[in-house]
């Protein structure tokens, strides 16, 4: 055969033949990783929510072999595991000097499912980060100062082979339900989504969580078109309802909330699973509870409750626990919650579902979540596609309860970008069924020819990435996530502190991840409940405080309420220069200005360094 005749065989292959759908995924792909390039460059931005930061610091110590332990204490989890502990040890305990509260062994995490530190901590054992904050070097720092923090840009990367992941599930999903056209456009459209690139770069589990969500509709729609066969092949069902337990386990344990998608997946088996819908059903329950059940257990063993501190969700930001009481008390009173549990959820579920209506739901996917709404006034001519879109309003429903019922203070701390929100799983189906919905009204118009279709669709996807495109446009915010944390000030003054050390702040996450130290939350008064915990669980040696409370405002937070109020302590310590009470054991500042911050200790550290 000749050259010529090879290249045009070769481009032929390439073009049409088998090697077309290869390199289609490599053209997607190259896109992907440019486009993330460009996103690093330009609009990349440190970890701002509290979740990230508190799973990432989890990760580490998994990766260093101190098990499922953490470095964030909140006091009602030290209340929780000194609680189950006393319980079960009550005919041995003989002082109070006794460590029940495992603070001095390893504080057990009872805030974050396994399985994302798991991944976390593999990736950084496999790619060990610098974690010293780089002042010098080129691209971690500009112009001397501190920019971008090593560990966290590296977990973006990781979390951005996940986006691809749920970029290529989209596609295949779409595929599935309608054909090519609707497939490469959903793809694109999920490619070029603003609020997917934010997440990508948050560090928290929800790029992780899309690949899962999006294997479960896939599953559920296997089973449904396997199901209408006339001859349906039941072993394989069977083993893609397994496989449906197996994805909804690992979503729960990768975030609590996602567990609740057991209900829409039952009820999507019990009614398209076909002739033996109900084993389907009872299959993927089986699994879905065999696999959660050790992780479960193992929290029964630690703190005598089936999901730690995150089952208590629902009773942050209610009338009983305001703001941040609860995880900030140390001997809760939750009687009177559950006992009237109807009306105080029920007031919280009214007050955020006005939110979610108001600003999440109409947010939802942006321009093409306009087009999935519309679309639920279309009839979808396939069978498939219109049970999915069942499953998905299903899906709409109860994580709209759940977000509204779990939303805590770290939905006000990070808006839109945090753990909390529960409705961008939804984003990948919302596009594909916009998508298919601007298909189908474009087919309606006739335009004369293709190339004036294709400049619609064109004209479609530029509104659609408008607002990916004004992140990547200047003016460029900076990537430091200031106020109110900055790494620099956080590893100095950890570096202050021995390892075996507590410290007390309003950022504890950030202390326990930036500078690898054991720090608590500050307690719900500075009097009484903070001197139980350093008189009577473990010293405070260290207590800082960022602009979280520092820019409290004066009025509201700091001179209404209670006089032992941290806010208004930290008022009269950094701006009217008030004397510390008498008894209080922390006194000794750094002569040195701090970013934004107080830090009080009990001795003089810095000199020594």
């Amino acid at each position: 055969m000749k050259m010529a005749e090879r290249v045009q065989a070769v481009i032929y292959t390439l073009e049409v033949g088998r090697g077309a759908p290869w390199l289609r995924a490599l053209a997607l792909t190259a896109a992907v990783v440019a486009l993330a390039v460009l996103y690093d460059s330009l609009a990349y931005h440190n970890f701002s929510a509290p979740e990230a930061m508190d799973a990432a610091q989890v990760a580490r110590n998994v990766s260093e072999g101190r098990g499922f332990t953490t470095d964030f204490i909140r006091p009602f989890s030290i209340y929780l595991v000194q609680k189950h502990n006393r319980e079960a040890a009550a005919e041995n305990i003989s002082t109070n000097a006794m460590d029940l509260a495992q603070l001095d062994s390893g504080h057990p995490d009872l805030a974050n499912p396994p399985v994302y530190p798991l991944l976390l901590a593999g990736f950084m054992k496999a790619w060990p980060p610098e974690w010293r904050v780089q002042m010098k070097k080129p691209f971690w720092s500009e112009n001397g100062n501190f920019a971008r923090y090593e560990p966290e840009f590296r977990i973006a990367i990781l979390n951005q082979v996940l986006l691809l992941a749920v970029v290529v599930l989209t596609f295949l999903l779409a595929r599935m339900l309608f054909d090519w056209q609707a497939a490469w456009l959903s793809a694109v459209l999920v490619l070029g989504s603003d609020v997917l690139w934010k997440f990508s770069v948050s560090g928290l589990s929800t790029m992780l969580l899309l690949v899962i969500f999006l294997g479960l509709a896939i599953s559920l729609a296997k089973i449904e078109m396997l199901a209408r066969r006339d001859k349906p092949n039941s072993q394989t069902i069977f083993w893609f309802a397994l496989l449906a337990g197996v994805l909804l386990a690992l979503g729960m344990m990768t975030r609590y909330s996602f567990g609740w998608l057991i209900v829409p997946a039952v009820i999507f088996l019990m009614v398209f699973g076909g002739a033996r819908r109900s084993g389907l059903a009872v299959a993927a329950t089986l699994a879905f509870i065999v696999l959660i059940t050790p992780w479960t257990a193992r929290n029964v063993m630690v703190s005598g409750t089936y999901f730690g501190t995150a089952g208590y969700a629902a009773a942050e930001e209610t009338e009983g626990f305001p703001e941040t009481n609860l995880p900030r008390s140390l001997s809760p009173e939750l009687f009177g919650i559950y006992q009237h549990c109807v009306p105080v959820f029920g007031k919280k579920l009214l007050a955020n579902s006005r939110t979610l209506f108001q600003n999440d739901l109409p947010r939802l996917a942006g321009w093409m979540g306009i087009l999935f709404f519309a679309g639920l006034l279309m009839r979808l001519r396939q069978n498939t596609a219109r049970r999915l879109r069942f499953f998905t309003l299903m899906c709409l429903a109860v994580l709209f309860v759940v977000q509204a019922l779990g939303r805590t203070y770290f939905s006000y701390l990070a808006p839109e970008i945090n753990s909390e929100n529960l409705l961008v799983l939804l984003v990948p189906l919302a596009i594909i069924f916009g998508a298919v919905t601007f298909l189908t009204l474009l087919a309606a118009l006739e335009l004369p020819t293709l190339q004036v279709r294709l400049v619609v669709i064109a004209i479609l996807v530029l509104i659609a990435w408008q607002p990916l495109g004004s992140s990547l446009l200047p003016p460029h915010a900076s990537p430091v996530s200031y106020p109110p944390y900055y790494p620099p000030d956080i590893q100095k003054i950890s570096g202050w502190m021995h390892e075996d050390e507590l410290m007390m702040s309003d950022a504890p996450w950030a202390v326990a991840w930036y500078g690898h130290r054991q720090c608590a939350w500050n307690t719900i008064n500075s009097q009484y409940t903070f001197f139980q915990l350093n008189d009577y669980i473990k010293p405070v040696h260290g207590l800082y405080f960022t602009l979280i409370s520092a820019d409290a405002r004066i009025i509201s937070e700091c001179l209404q309420g209670s006089t032992a109020n941290w806010k208004l302590f930290v008022l009269k310590t950094l701006t009217l220069n008030e004397a510390l009470p008498a008894d209080f054991p922390l006194k000794i500042s750094p002569a040195e200005t701090l970013v934004g911050g107080l830090f009080l200790t009990d001795r003089v550290r810095w000199n020594a360094n």
